[in-house]
Parts: C-alpha cells; sequence; structure tokens
C-alpha cells in the first residue's frame, strides 16, 4: 500500500466477536424456523446498517478470532483459566454471522495466531498512513488505544432499551480519561481487567492508576520514581509486583506491526444487498430487513409455468381439470383494504391462484376476477372442487372459509396448521416461510400480488405431500388428521356463531368501576397525606419508600420498584398498599374488559373473536379480538363482568367445565397407583394430598392444609420449585421443599415419571403427549441455568398440558358435530382452555347437557375418570 494511496477516503474495521457479543447480550433470544438462533446476528447487521448510514465509508472489513484468544506471554497461562466460556446460543451464531457477511460481499479477515484487535490495530496504521479516515467499531475500550486524529473508535452501548454510539479520537480519549491514547494502556496494566484477564496490580484501582500514568506516563518511569508514588499500598505493590505490571502492559498492548497479507482494495464496498444476502435474511426471518434489497431476484424456473385466466369458460375448465387433480393448491387473492370479519361471498376476492398436475402435466393458474367471472361465481367454483375427489391444501383454511363453504372437510390440508405442528414454537408462520423451509425456494417480495399468489398455490400444493411425510416420521399424522384438521371447522363454526353480549350492562359495569376507582383515589391520596399519579411507578415508588418510610424499598436506576410482589409482601401491614393493589386490579378491569369489550361488539350485539390454533407451544388454543380465555374469575368483580355475556332470545348458556383435567392426566401418565385409587374412589384429591403429605386422618385436614396441599398438586404437575412454592404459601423455602419431598414420598410414581419426561427431554430435544404431540425444548441445551430450569420445567409440564389441550380439542369436536348432526340449534360459542360454553335452545338444553357430558367425559379413555361439572343459567355469570 502507497502512501497517501487512498487520501481521504474512509474504512471501517469491525471487530466481529465483540460486536456480535454485545447484540447477543443485548437482544433478546431468537430463533428461525429452523430452530437457529438469530439473535446476535439480527443485532450484528442493525448495528452495521446504522454506522454506514452515518459513516458513508467506501472501505468495509470485517475482523474475526480463528478460535479463542490467543495468549500473548507465557506468564499468562496461570490466568487465562477465568475466562468465560461462550454461550452455546451465541457460539452457533459465529459461523452463522460469516456466512451472512459473505453473502453480502463483506471484506472477513481472521489469521491464527492473531487475535481481532491485533489485526484491527495493525489495519487502522496501515489504512492510517495512506491517508485514509479510519473508523474502529467495537464493544471493547482496550481499542480507544489505537485512537489518534485520524483513527476515530465507535464503542456502542445500551441506553434506555437503544443502541448508542460513543466516539473517541484521540483529544476524547484524553478529554474521557485523563490519558492519552498511548497512556490508556499503562493505566489499564495498573488496574487490570478481569474480563479480558489481565492480572493488573493487587490493590490499584482505576483512580489511583489513572492518577499514577498521569502524573508519570508510563509504568516503567513511575517505577523509576517507585518510592515517590502516592498512597503508600500503591508504591508497596508496584515495588513488589513490577514483573506483573510489565506482563499487563504486554498483555494490554494491541500489536499494530503485525504480519498478514491484505489488500485495502479488497475490503472496497460493493452491492451489499445481493441475491445471495437477500436469501440468508428470508432464511433467517429477518422480515424488517427485507425492505433494504432493490434487487430483482431471478425468476424460478416454475414460473415459466405460471398463467393468468380471465375468460369464464377458460376458467371452468382449468377448475374441471383440478377436479381430476390429486392435490389441488389454492390460494385466494384478497382486496385487503376490504376485508370483512364475518362470511361475506366474495365480497373481498379479486382471485384466486391453482397449482396442480393434470395428465402428468402441472399447471399454475390465477384465474382473475373481471367483467363476466364474478368473485361469487369463482368461489361457488371453488365451494364445488372441495366436494371433488381432490385433496385441497391450503394456508389458513379457516380464514379462507368466511368466503367459501368447504363440502368435504376431510379432503382438505391446512398447510399453516401442518407447519405449526412441525415447529411450535415458531411466533408465526407464512406461506414464504413454508416455501423456503420445505421446497428451498425463495419468493421475491417485490413479485407482483398475481405471482406471489401462484407461487403460494404453488407451496400449497408441493408442500402438502412433503408436510404430511414430515408428520408421518415426526409420528404426529394422527394428530393432525384427527384432531387438528377437524378443529379447523368447529373453531370455524364458533367464531361465526359469536357470542351476545349485553351493551347497556357492559357500560353500567365500566361506570360502577369508574366509580370505585374514584374512591379507592381519594382514600390512597389522604393515606398518603398528598396527590400523585398513582400509575405512575416513580412517583408512587417515591411516596411509598421516600415520603412514608415504607419497608422493603428496591432502588433502580429509575426509582424505586412497584412490582406487584413487592406491594403484596406490604400489603397486610399498611392498608394504602391494599387499596393500590386494588386500584390496579379495577383500573385493569375498566380499561381492557369494560372499555375493551365495548370495541368489538358488531351491530347484532355480538362480539365474533377469533379462536387460533396455531400459536402456543403447548396446543392450548388461545383468544384474541377479544381474548375472552383472559376475563378474570379470581375476584368477584371480576367475575361480574360474565353477567354481560348472554344468550339470545329463546336460548340459555349451558357450562361444561372438565375437573382438575391436568391432575388426572397425571395420576394416568405416571402410573401412580396411590393417585389413580383416589381419584376412583372420587375422594377430594386435595384433601387426601394433605393427608398423606401432613400425616393427618383425612377427616381431621384442616381447611389450611388442604389449601397447602392443593397449591402443592397443582404445583407439581408445573413444575413448581421450593422457591416458587415458598412463595405461594408465604411459607420458608425449607417448608416448602419439605412439603414437595413428602408429596413425591406419597406419590412417587409422579416423581418417577416427571424425572423420564425430563431426561427424555434432554436426550431428545423434546417432549409428547399422549397423541403424539411434539413439543421442542431447546431450553435444555442452553449455557444459562435460568434457562435450563425453565426447560425442566416445560419438560415436565407441557405433556400434561398438552394432553389436557387434545383431549378439550377432541371434545369440542365431538361436540359440534352432534349439535350439526342431532338438528340442533344450540352452538359452542365460547372456549377457554378446560371450559366449553354453549348456547343451548330451551327445548334443547336437557339434551345438550347429555351431549356435552357423554363426550367429554368419553373424549380419552384414561386410568381415571374424567369428570365434566355442567350448570345452566341466564348468563355466563350464572352458568359458571
Amino acid at each position: 500500500m502507497s502512501e497517501k494511496q487512498f487520501q481521504d477516503q474512509k474504512i471501517v474495521l469491525i471487530d466481529g466477536h465483540s460486536i456480535l457479543n454485545r447484540a447477543f447480550y443485548g437482544l433478546p433470544d431468537l430463533t428461525n424456523a429452523e430452530g437457529l438462533h438469530t439473535n446476535a446476528v439480527y443485532g450484528f447487521l442493525n448495528i452495521l446498517f446504522k454506522i454506514l448510514d452515518e459513516e458513508k465509508p467506501e472501505f468495509l472489513t470485517v475482523a474475526f478470532d480463528v478460535h479463542a484468544p490467543t495468549f500473548r506471554h507465557e506468564m499468562y497461562e496461570e490466568y487465562k483459566g477465568t475466562r468465560k466460556p461462550m454461550a452455546e446460543e451465541l457460539r452457533e451464531q459465529v459461523p452463522l454471522m460469516k456466512d451472512v457477511l459473505k453473502a453480502m460481499g463483506i471484506r472477513l479477515i481472521e489469521k491464527a495466531g492473531l487475535e481481532a484487535d491485533d489485526l484491527i490495530g495493525t489495519l487502522s496504521r496501515r489504512c492510517e498512513e495512506a491517508g485514509m479516515d479510519v473508523v474502529v467499531l467495537s464493544g471493547d475500550r482496550d481499542l480507544l488505544q489505537l485512537a489518534t486524529k485520524k483513527v476515530k473508535i465507535r464503542i456502542p452501548k445500551t441506553k434506555g432499551g437503544r443502541t448508542e454510539v460513543e466516539d473517541y479520537l484521540a483529544a476524547d480519549v484524553k478529554e474521557k480519561y485523563q490519558v492519552t491514547p498511548q497512556e490508556f494502556i499503562d493505566v489499564k496494566a495498573l488496574m487490570g481487567d478481569t474480563s479480558d484477564n489481565i492480572p493488573g496490580v493487587p490493590s490499584i484501582g482505576e483512580k489511583t492508576a489513572t492518577k499514577i500514568i498521569v502524573e508519570y506516563q508510563t509504568i516503567e518511569n513511575a517505577y523509576a520514581h517507585v518510592e515517590e508514588i502516592k498512597p503508600p499500598r500503591a508504591s508497596k505493590a508496584l515495588k513488589e509486583h513490577y514483573d506483573m505490571a510489565r506482563m499487563s502492559k504486554e498483555l494490554a498492548t494491541i500489536n499494530v506491526h503485525a504480519d498478514f497479507p491484505y489488500e485495502v482494495e479488497e475490503g472496497r464496498i460493493g452491492n451489499l444487498f445481493t441475491k445471495e444476502a437477500y436469501e440468508w435474511f428470508q432464511r433467517l426471518q429477518f422480515k424488517n430487513l427485507l425492505g433494504k434489497f432493490e434487487i430483482q431476484v431471478p425468476a424460478n424456473a416454475i414460473e415459466d409455468r405460471f398463467r393468468t385466466v380471465t375468460d369464464p369458460a377458460e376458467a371452468q375448465a382449468v377448475l374441471g381439470r383440478a377436479a381430476s387433480a390429486k392435490t389441488v393448491g389454492i390460494a385466494l387473492e384478497k382486496n385487503r383494504e376490504n376485508m370483512l370479519p364475518l362470511f361475506s361471498m366474495g365480497s373481498e376476492i379479486t382471485g384466486a391462484a391453482f397449482a396442480f398436475s393434470h395428465d402428468g402435466k402441472e399447471e399454475v393458474v390465477s384465474i382473475l376476477v373481471g367483467g363476466t367471472l364474478t368473485a361469487e361465481a369463482l368461489l361457488k367454483q371453488i365451494s364445488a372442487l372441495t366436494e371433488s375427489r381432490a385433496e385441497i391444501s391450503m394456508f389458513d383454511v379457516k380464514q379462507d372459509m368466511k368466503n367459501f363453504r368447504v363440502c368435504r372437510p376431510e379432503n382438505v390440508f391446512d398447510v399453516h396448521v401442518a407447519a405449526y405442528l412441525l415447529n411450535p414454537l415458531k411466533s408465526s408462520y407464512e406461506p414464504n416461510d413454508v416455501a423456503r423451509e420445505y421446497l428451498d425456494l425463495t419468493i421475491d417480495g417485490k413479485l407482483s400480488e398475481e405471482k406471489k399468489r401462484c407461487y403460494e398455490a404453488y407451496t400449497m400444493y408441493q408442500g402438502a405431500a412433503i408436510l404430511r411425510e414430515k408428520l408421518q416420521e415426526s409420528g404426529m399424522e394422527a394428530l393432525f388428521d384427527e384432531i387438528e384438521m377437524p378443529l379447523v371447522f368447529a373453531l370455524f363454526d364458533m367464531e361465526q356463531a359469536g357470542v351476545k353480549v349485553e351493551a347497556r350492562e357492559l357500560k353500567a359495569y365500566g361506570e360502577e368501576l369508574g366509580v370505585q376507582i374514584e374512591k379507592l383515589e381519594t382514600e390512597i391520596f389522604e393515606l398518603a397525606g398528598e396527590e400523585f399519579n398513582i400509575n405512575s411507578p416513580k412517583q408512587l415508588g417515591a411516596v411509598l419508600f421516600e415520603h412514608l418510610q415504607l419497608p422493603h424499598g428496591k432502588k433502580t436506576k429509575t426509582g424505586y420498584s412497584t412490582a406487584a410482589d413487592i406491594l403484596e409482601k406490604l400489603a397486610p401491614d399498611y392498608p394504602i398498599v391494599s387499596k393500590i393493589l386494588e386500584y390496579r386490579q379495577i383500573a385493569k378491569l375498566k380499561s381492557t374488559y369494560a372499555d375493551g369489550l365495548a370495541h368489538f361488539i358488531q351491530d347484532d350485539n355480538r362480539i365474533y373473536g377469533t379462536f387460533h390454533q396455531t400459536v402456543t407451544a403447548t396446543g392450548r388454543i388461545s383468544s384474541t379480538e377479544p381474548n375472552l380465555q383472559n376475563i378474570p374469575i379470581r375476584m368477584e368483580l371480576g367475575r361480574q363482568i360474565r353477567k354481560v355475556f348472554v344468550p339470545k332470545e329463546g336460548f340459555q348458556f349451558v357450562d361444561a367445565d372438565y375437573s382438575q383435567i391436568e391432575l388426572r392426566i397425571l395420576a394416568h401418565c405416571s402410573d401412580d397407583e396411590a393417585l389413580i385409587q383416589a381419584y376412583r374412589e372420587a375422594k377430594d384429591i386435595h384433601r387426601t394430598t394433605a393427608s398423606q403429605v401432613f400425616h393427618t386422618p383425612f377427616e381431621e385436614v384442616t381447611d389450611l392444609q388442604r389449601r397447602n396441599a392443593k397449591a402443592v398438586n397443582f404445583g407439581i404437575v408445573y413444575g413448581i420449585s421450593s422457591f416458587g412454592l415458598s412463595q405461594d404459601l408465604s411459607i420458608t423455602r425449607k417448608e416448602a421443599a419439605e412439603y414437595i419431598d413428602r408429596y413425591f414420598e406419597t406419590y412417587p410414581g409422579v416423581k418417577k415419571y416427571l424425572d423420564g419426561e425430563v431426561a427424555f427431554a434432554k436426550e431428545h430435544g423434546y417432549v409428547t403427549t399422549m397423541f403424539g404431540r411434539r413439543r421442542p425444548v431447546p431450553e435444555l441445551s442452553s449455557s444459562n441455568f435460568m434457562q435450563r430450569s425453565f426447560g425442566e420445567r416445560v419438560a415436565m409440564n407441557s405433556p400434561i398440558q398438552g394432553a389436557a389441550a387434545d383431549i378439550m380439542k377432541i371434545a369440542m369436536i365431538r361436540v359440534n358435530r352432534r349439535l350439526k348432526e342431532e338438528n340442533l340449534e344450540s352452538r359452542i360459542v365460547i372456549q377457554v382452555h378446560d371450559e366449553l360454553l354453549v348456547e343451548a335452545k330451551n327445548e334443547e338444553v336437557e339434551q345438550v347437557k347429555a351431549i356435552l357430558k357423554e363426550e367429554m367425559e368419553h373424549a380419552a379413555s384414561l386410568k381415571v375418570p374424567l369428570i365434566a361439572d355442567m350448570s345452566v343459567g341466564a348468563n355466563w355469570y350464572e352458568a359458571k
């Protein structure tokens, strides 16, 4: 590199491991569809793009350590053991990061025997000598020693949940640390750095080290004046450990004259947003970054098969050929500005794409609505197609059924549901994810909507067989065919039925809550002796722990913590705290339910919520718009909101609730004789457990003992720890541990079963329910103790909770089917975990109760009875 060859051009040098490490710990864990951890890579790229936008350099190079950092001194061997090993979730992202950077055409550099900071130090010196401006990006402040007038060190840091970057030229280092960049090395050598395994000099901290170097500039000069150094302990320490100080300086000094080949031109920035990079970003599911690409991904060969049809006769011919195919992939083209929540034949459809094979020839056809081909006519033809012998493969069938009728549900394959079963840990599932993961097909996000639909239809067509094979391999084909797919149609019926809400009653309920909130505000202000914003944690903390001097205050960076667990400890002794907790509960009731539910009431006074089967990892159904499953029932005021849910005229609510289903499943799965016998004898299971655990005759068990045993019974299902139980029961951790030990002595089969599930999960990476549902447990391989502990609880609980969800799904399917087969007007309107609510016609109530009891209690064959408790009422509150 000739001197001044690159005069006034700029290069950015990035400390790869350092920035990757910072990104890893700065972002929550992310995984893609393949289960790859991606948070460090995602964070790295965001920091990279931020720096490139700000600096606009001509050149870029990222340096990595080859292995663990190389030791620079033989004496260092005795100190190296203190370095913390890299987290496995981070380690696996290092090669991933390199692959992504290579795909972007970014120059990487690494060399055995040299650390990344040596490479960066040498490059910064070479580039500066060539007349370049140099920007070094690293989270390691050691690199501040490289700062000059032309070399700027940029150090990212997290502040307020956002990434900020500190900038240091030589003058900035002097201003911040009182020493020059070169002297910064000596300061670090004296004070040491445990994170970087630099021992330093005992008894000399940062303040003293800085003072010494400000006065004497170097360790060597300081040693020459060692008798003059103050305080005396620092003088004594330097005298006794001068060799250590010299070694530390050698360790802290970055090599700026390392020997390795590098041509600056190799680092010139070209087009970072290549096709290869686009495919990586797609694979890693970095959707927020895809907008940076302006490339046109070359068309896949299958696009040659795409064609568009607008003629009604030709469209009918296409669908006629599709009807004789083995599998037909369908994707509806929708007008996104006119999406309707309820069944409305065709009003939102602008076309549909179909993919199938006929006479050995693949067809991918987009049929567009227009002219004489109406949306209604097209949808009727699709409904007719579902009557054929062809398997209909779609994505999110339940959503599309708002537009057409499915005549033969048993012939439908929902790719969305299948993808969920195969990986239930993802936060979302999209057709392009399925295309990439199972078909190795990249769908360009910039394609026209018509082409996207063709790709989607093709993915549904090709994906059905591949996904079914994966389901077979994982033992979940029966789960898919017999539970999940029939459930799609049961949930659709429930969503279409909706549930009636008395809007005036809801308004009155909200107003009543408002009155109580105002009353509590007044009482709280009187007890506090001042008015303040109760909803402000900062103001509340100041009132409680500064003005009122309440105990147990925990100071954080933003003020005192007012978390529920802290306030609950204070509530029994301090009325103001008790009233604040009550205020919070009522305020949430008002905002979330009284006010929130009102937004979802339609013109017919009914709420049409959405029930999801592809959200939870355990298989439980979830509810949104609104969330009907979170309506509070623990406090009486919360339960009263159920009074606004009413059946339509001439109907009543019948509520059926499984009794202790998870404990019954635990008894079945663990094969514990004592637990099974207790259920077979229909004993009070909590009183039985209390009798055994507390060595008390059954008839003499106190209410407190029963409550404690109940907490243990349900806690065991969730893998509760002694700490967790001690918090729940307000007892010591030792007492809680004794309760758990006695429980396992009483029910040894349960202990053996739970331990076995954890061992299986550690070996195989997943657990299964009795119906074959898999729940991956990647947390068990984490290097983080808390994550592994969470994984153990997941391994214990998921087979139980998942089986309960499966049983409820089977019951829903069967009840829904019976109601329709017997031509009843009654319909399921709400499902909440272990509970089904049916809007039953007055004349059908007894028949509905019989159906619910028969189908719920026979949904699974367990070693203990399944019991469904039944009640009837004029509103949900009464029925429950």
